[in-house]
């Protein structure tokens, strides 16, 4: 009965990496997915939490604080962000600089599903695509059967941390709302360290015969100290200190969206339309001097989709293409403010044709017109450029399948990198990507295997001794990322289950005055062993051991950043209405960290610590 539902459930598993609801089975990419369910077993409090620790997905801490951390799918190191798209139902979220994608500020209970797609995503989700995509599908964005639903959760943890989160889904016919809320409070681990973080969604659903209209409103904010970089010495004493004790950031994001999917025959229609602010207010000391640097950011987006699917003399083709429009603009204030403004301008056409035997064929082309302007430089960056992916999927027996793609993918610089070079204008970064890959699922169990490689030229970086020593943005000379990527579940008893990942990345230079050298900021290795065991009735321990190993903060590779693996342990009392559950992270109080910047001396500096040990008791309650 147990492996007859779990089956039934893994045939009901879609994904929307291609733009529309698809079968995984038929991508001819890999693509990980972590559900509302695992996020909930897993303790996981954030987005990237449930990435890094359920998926073995290399992070590092932001610099920012509550609770954020950069994701990094396939070796990118300090440019990662601006190499991965966020999409949030339907709609793009990364921005056009350095300042990173909030993903901290997600409540974490209104999310239904994570899909992470590894390599590029450029055919169907434009610039800065190439190490892959993360997919955030909300609860509201579903669009499955909904019911009359809420739930509160309540924690309080080490470090002084207090949680409150509260979300209910009201039904009324075709008619639905769903609302969330959150507030999060603690002191850090580290001295001025403390943050509060707090937020809301609304989502208003109308849903019919084949015609679904979502409206969306979120916010959330975070206020909190900015601890700094610590010296080696510094670090080994006391990781806890801080030379910043009035340093501080402010951060308010809010997001509009509206949605809409239409079913007509064999015809799929989708649009999506948001619009976005941010506001940055932040003071740092640099050489004894305090200084703010105060920002705004606002964004707008449009798109328009379509698909139409047909059978023919025992031929299944899908024919899908849109249009994107976006626009991004970043005010910073002060004495030496400046405007930046981003416009994109993008069609996309994709057919998938399926043959009698199940081999599955497809092809894809993106053109994009990008325009990018700073108010101190006096050129505007300006590009037409073109991705295309070939790809092939073949079905080897009942449960295997093997599946490969070629393509191209590409980026422009972004606002805080062609502002500021060595008076050499930036090129179009472009990579050439493979990928080939296996699948294989059974009733509770799955494994993947993936092999790809990236063929970059004119990779965009920072290169500190450039610019007669002073540092600035560049053109690399060519580098290539590959690698290989495991990932399986199993089901070792009806009441103990397993999940697992291993990868193993090279980021290097391959010609030019760093050749051989690797990327910064690149694990070359990374593992993950989950296990969840339904000890009794009502009674479930997990455990999640990650794995990282070391790597390089500088060009040079002049020293290294050690390895790391942690333990995390969570213990929950299951009852019909109510959960009680105890969390502790970071078990064995490893003293270690994520991010550093430089070398000194052989030995890495510019520290960002980790907390140690946490132990976090939560309730859960459930109508």
């Amino acid at each position: 009965m147990v492996a007859a539902q779990a089956a039934a459930s893994l045939d009901q598993v879609v994904v929307t990496g291609s733009r529309f609801s698809d079968d995984p089975r038929g991508l001819p990419f890999g693509v990980s997915v972590i559900t509302a369910q695992d996020i909930r077993r897993s303790g996981a409090g954030t987005v990237n939490e449930a990435v890094m620790k359920l998926l073995g997905v290399p992070g590092r801490l932001d610099l920012y604080g509550g609770g954020e951390y950069a994701l990094d799918l396939r070796g990118f190191g300090s440019t990662s962000d601006s190499n991965m798209v966020i999409v949030v139902d339907g709609l793009r979220l990364s921005e056009g600089d350095l300042g990173g994608t909030r993903l901290a500020g997600i409540p974490i209970d209104t999310v239904e599903r994570i899909e992470v797609l590894r390599g590029s995503g450029a055919v169907l989700y434009g610039e800065g695509a190439t190490g892959g995509v993360v997919i955030i599908t909300t609860k509201a964005g579903r669009g499955a059967q909904r019911r009359n639903t809420a739930q509160v959760y309540a924690a309080a943890g080490s470090h002084a941390t207090r949680e409150l989160r509260a979300g209910a889904t009201l039904v009324a016919g075709d008619f639905s709302v769903d609302v969330a809320g959150n507030r999060r409070l603690s002191d850090g681990h580290r001295d001025n360290g403390e943050s509060a973080t707090r937020g809301g969604s609304v989502a208003a659903q109308w849903a019919t015969d084949g015609l679904r209209i979502v409206l969306r409103h979120g916010e959330d904010r975070l206020n909190a100290g900015l601890p700094g970089a610590l010296s080696t010495a510094q670090y080994d004493s006391d990781p806890s200190q801080t030379e910043h004790p009035n340093d501080w950031v402010r951060i308010i994001n809010r997001r509009n969206s509206l949605q809409a999917d239409w079913r007509l025959g064999d015809w799929e229609f989708g649009f999506d339309a948001g619009q976005r602010a941010k506001q940055v207010r932040s003071l740092s000391t640099y050489f004894g001097s305090a200084s703010s640097y105060d920002y705004d950011v606002a964004a707008d987006q449009v798109g328009a989709r379509a698909r139409y699917s047909a059978t023919l003399g025992g031929l299944r083709n899908s024919l899908a293409g849109g249009v994107d429009l976006s626009h991004w603009d970043r005010d910073v204030a002060g004495t030496y403010g400046s405007s930046a403004r981003q416009t994109n301008r993008a069609v996309y056409l994709r057919d998938d044709l399926t043959l009698e035997g199940g081999t599955r064929l497809s092809a894809g082309l993106r053109r994009e017109a990008i325009q990018k302007t700073h108010s101190g430089v006096t050129a505007a960056l300006e590009d037409t450029l073109q991705a295309w992916e070939l790809g092939l999927v073949q079905p080897l027996a009942a449960q295997w399948q093997a599946y490969g793609r070629l393509g191209r993918s590409f980026r422009l610089a972004n606002a805080d990198e062609f502002s500021y070079t060595s008076g050499t204008p930036l090129r179009p970064q472009m990579s050439r990507d493979v990928e080939l890959g296996a699948r294989w699922r059974a009733e509770r169990d799955r494994a993947d295997l993936r092999l790809y490689r990236n063929s970059l030229r004119d990779e965009i970086g920072y290169d500190p001794s450039a610019n007669g020593g002073w540092g600035a943005n560049v053109n690399y000379d060519p580098t290539r990322r590959q690698g290989i990527e495991l990932e399986g579940s199993h089901a070792l008893t009806p009441a103990l289950e397993l999940r697992a990942t291993a990868a193993w990345r090279q980021a290097t230079f391959v010609g030019g005055a760093y050749d051989g050298k690797d990327v910064p900021l690149v694990n070359a290795g990374s593992a993950s062993l989950g296990a969840q065991w339904q000890a009794l009735p009502g009674h479930r321990l997990g455990a999640t051991l990650v794995y990282a190993s070391s790597r390089h903060p500088d060009l040079a590779n002049s020293c290294s950043m050690p390895s790391v693996t942690t333990l995390d342990l969570r213990w929950a009392w299951e009852l019909p209405v109510v959960e009680l559950s105890v969390a502790v992270g970071n078990a064995t109080d490893r003293k270690f960290y994520t991010q550093a910047y430089a070398c000194a001396n052989g030995l890495p500096t510019s520290i960002y610590p980790e907390p140690g040990r946490s132990v976090t008791a939560a309730a859960r309650l459930n109508f």
